[in-house]
């Protein structure tokens, strides 16, 4: 049970600016002491180094942090050619060094060609991937290094938002899915030119479906709280991250037999979206409750997360 306060029954997604130097988990024990409240989660883990947008998720919201449809994200990346760093990034130990006085724009455009589409890349070592239940970089940082296995990712797309040939400086626009590790990319990009590469920042743009424009920052949460002010009006509803999904109206009847459990014959419900499989459902009075999914051979609609208790 959350503790009492001004928060005590927020449900719903905050989305963050994260700032430089924090962990997502940083963030997450931040906000439990602003908004008094302990039942928080997140989607997205972003490294210290990185910014932007990181939603959270409060109270019975946290439901969904496992379900998320869109886990899709939008990177703006800086990168500096010439260096080679334990991490990937400029914030590791430089291993290594080479020169890109021969590298121009068009030949960095066709060296990152390569990474758009369906890729396999091995994750870093300083990662939080857990390999026989150790985290990469709990053993990086004892000097371990081991074998990684190679992750189906999806790059969508990349640009090349500038570069600095005197530099050796530029910014990509990168999107991509869940999983995918933006200084990976730079790092092969950089093995590929021949002279290395790091990245130097990270700013995520977009992800599960919130931009920038959607983030507050921590400092305007403690302002609210210090105010005694409810933090609802930085407060997304859930059904937001669900509003991609075909809407379902039930009407009052068949919502109390809905919330006991029982699952409906779609034949009774007022519903044409053929083959529509996963639908968000709403009460009678146009409520978001949750998610459901609609077995079409035996026509019958069965509850898959509940968000609204009543």
């Amino acid at each position: 049970m959350n503790p009492p306060g001004i928060n005590g029954h927020l449900n719903g997604i905050i989305c963050i600016n994260k700032p430089a130097g924090f962990t997502s988990f940083d963030v997450i024990a931040k906000m439990r002491g602003i908004l008094r409240l302990k039942r928080l989660g997140h989607a997205g883990t972003l490294d210290p180094m990185a910014t932007g947008v990181l939603p959270v998720f409060a109270g019975r919201a946290t439901k969904a942090c496992g379900i998320l449809p869109d886990n899709d994200k939008v990177y703006e990346a800086g990168f500096e050619l010439g260096l080679v760093s334990d991490t990937y990034d400029i914030s590791g130990n430089i291993t290594a060094s080479g020169s890109y006085a021969v590298i121009g724009k068009q030949d960095i455009i066709t060296a990152l060609d390569k990474y758009e589409g369906e890729i396999m890349q091995k994750p870093p070592m300083y990662s939080a991937v857990q390999v026989n239940g150790r985290r990469l970089y709990d053993l990086a940082r004892q000097g371990i290094e081991i074998e990684r296995e190679s992750r189906r990712v999806t790059v969508y797309g990349i640009e090349l938002l500038s570069y600095n040939p005197e530099l050796g400086r530029g910014r990509l626009e990168i999107s991509c899915s869940k999983g995918t590790y933006v200084r990976s990319v730079i790092h092969d990009m950089g093995q590929d030119l021949g002279c290395g590469a790091v990245m130097t920042d990270l700013i995520r743009t977009k992800a599960c479906g919130f931009s920038l424009e959607d983030c507050t920052s921590l400092e305007k949460l403690q302002e609210l709280a210090s105010a005694n002010i409810p933090a609802d009006r930085y407060t997304y509803p859930i059904e937001k991250v669900f509003s991609y999904l075909p809407k379902l109206v039930l009407n009052e009847k068949q919502e109390k037999m809905y919330r006991n459990g029982r699952r409906l014959d779609m034949n009774r419900i007022d519903f044409n979206v053929p083959d529509a499989g996963k639908v968000r459902v709403c009460g009678a009075d146009g409520h978001f409750i949750g998610t459901a999914v609609i077995i079409n051979e035996l026509a019958e609609l069965r509850a898959d997360k509940n968000f609204d208790v009543k």
